[in-house]
């Protein structure tokens, strides 16, 4: 009989569930890490929610694990890299806390608009301050909301209840799919300048972290309210403080932290500031739907079943031409993406040389996983990248050609303006993916974790100014590709970086002259 290990506190429901199917059910809670590496072995399943770290040390310790199950949507406490390497599949419940998550979001814009946690403390203390707490309606103002994700579009949905004008900031939602939902894209900076309201619904990412700072606070319209209850570090707690201590923002609401537990934080003392120990998903359904959940994906997996919330599911019925690509292509949607700092649609992907014989439908899905990888409330999988595709209004056109006049296949991407082709190169072993044109400037670059595109003036000097504002910051070039443009007086390099290149190098290179245009990009998988 196989068993499941639960480390955390799940519903009843779902561990009946487990036990309905023919598994022992074996839940061992409150373990220390040292624990856990003594009662995982032997182990076909666990199953964790938040405080579990499932590091490659557990996944080494557990040689019988099938299956990692998190009853919730973040996995930042699973090494998933580590997981699929060992071929444990991870698979999460990400539809289980959306509707808990999106009804927290508006009991915190409504708290704060009305001043209710305050009020209530200071009647429990015997004050009675009817003048002090007076709050203001919904109705009539601008709610903006930054991300249109799920549960971003949820809280629209209520807010438009409320009589609130919708305005939105999210690069990967199509403009028509936001016009469906009754909201308006606008830019990052007029979101925050025409808004009574900000609530958030990012991931935290590395393009998302501190996005919600002090020089974005000081463009805002005088008086903002903003709610987080999406994820911690994606604002600056201490610029939002310093913010509303001066004045430029009337209040805010936030149900997470840059680190949690969180029991000190300058908002505390401020009278403007509802917070909540991060209670999104903490609803008796909720909770019941993400064990209920993950107990239906565990048992499908022991059993060897299609598993729908595979979020590492291995790419099933690739050939053995297609595979090697699979990487390549992901990061190429990567690359896309950050070229057009969005969603560049419609998609247009061609498959040229052997790979036009072949079914690329795998590889067109990994390119999927590399657009979303940055702008997704939910890791992204071969499984649901087709419907965040569809909810977010991206169009993919795919095609073939036989013809690949200086490689044995090519893959093109376009979308958005941009366009970028990669291939494999390399003799036996040592083949290695390889950037070959970016925005039809021909180039030949090693795919690397921190590129560097710089489109300039094809004349004298442009390396130099990118060197040295480069070497100003104490970052290093480990290579290099220039490419001409064939239709026009420009020229494009491609640095690979040994850091990643902070947003004031980017700002100093694209204010420099004689550069067209500078883009960073992400292409590590990792």
């Amino acid at each position: 009989m196989p068993r499941i290990l639960v480390t955390e506190k799940l519903a009843e429901k779902g561990l009946e569930a487990m036990r309905q199917a023919g598994h022992e059910v074996d839940v061992r809670l409150g373990l220390s890490p040292e624990e856990l590496l003594e009662v995982v072995p032997g182990a076909s399943a666990l199953v964790i929610r938040s405080a579990t770290k499932v590091t490659a040390a557990v996944l080494a310790a557990g040689v019988d694990l099938v299956v990692v199950g998190r009853a919730g949507v973040g996995l930042d406490n699973v090494d998933v890299p580590a997981a699929t390497s060992r071929g444990v599949m991870v698979v999460n419940a990400p539809e289980s806390n959306i509707l808990s998550a999106a009804e927290h979001a508006m009991a915190l814009l409504l708290a704060m608009a009305r001043n209710v946690p305050q009020a209530h403390a200071a009647l429990v203390a015997g004050r009675w301050e009817r003048s002090k707490w007076e709050g203001i309606e919904l109705s009539g103002k601008t709610l903006g909301i930054l991300g249109l994700g799920r549960i971003g579009a949820l809280v629209a949905q209520r807010a438009h209840a409320f009589g609130m004008r919708l305005l939105a900031h999210d690069p990967y939602v199509s403009a028509e799919r936001a016009r469906v939902m009754g909201v308006e894209l606008v830019g990052l900076e007029q979101l925050v300048a025409e808004s009574d309201f900000l609530t958030i619904h990012l991931p935290k990412t590395p393009e998302t972290a501190g996005l919600v700072g002090k020089e974005l606070l000081e463009k805002a319209k005088p008086g903002l309210r903003i709610v987080n209850a999406a994820r911690g570090g994606v604002l600056d707690e201490q610029a939002l403080a310093d913010a509303i201590t001066a004045g430029r923002v009337g209040g805010a609401a936030l149900d997470v932290f840059s680190s949690e537990p969180c029991t000190d934080s300058p908002l505390f003392s401020l009278p403007q500031v509802v917070v909540t120990p991060h209670l999104g998903a903490s609803t008796a359904e909720a909770q019941d739907k993400a064990g209920e959940q993950i107990a239906e994906q565990v048992v499908l997996a022991l059993a060897g079943d299609f598993v729908p919330y595979a979020v590492n599911l291995a790419a099933r019925g690739a050939s053995e031409a297609v595979r090697p690509y699979l990487g390549l292509a992901e990061r190429l949607g990567r690359c896309i993406a950050a070229l057009c700092e969005g969603l560049p649609s419609p998609v247009e992907v061609t498959y040229a040389g052997a790979l036009a014989g072949e079914d690329t439908g795998i590889l067109t899905l990994s390119l999927l996983k590399g657009v979303f990888a940055a702008g997704a409330e939910e890791p992204v999988s071969y499984v649901n990248a087709p419907r965040l595709a569809e909810e977010r209004g991206l169009e993919v056109v795919e095609s073939t050609t036989a013809t690949s006049r200086n490689y044995v296949s090519l893959v093109t991407v376009r979308g958005g303006g941009h366009s970028i082709s990669g291939t494999l190169a390399g003799p036996g072993t040592a083949v290695a993916e390889r950037i070959v044109m970016i925005d039809d400037h021909a180039v030949d670059v090693h795919v690397a974790e921190n590129l560097l595109v710089v489109r300039n003036d094809d004349r004298p000097g442009m390396v130099g100014i990118v060197g040295t504002a480069l070497g100003e910051a104490n970052l290093s070039i480990l290579s290099m590709a220039v490419g001409q443009s064939p239709v026009a007086e420009t020229a494009l390099m491609v640095l690979s970086i040994d850091r990643r290149v902070s947003d004031e190098v980017l700002e100093h290179l694209r204010r420099s002259d004689g550069i067209l245009g500078v883009h960073r990009l992400l292409a590590d998988l990792g």
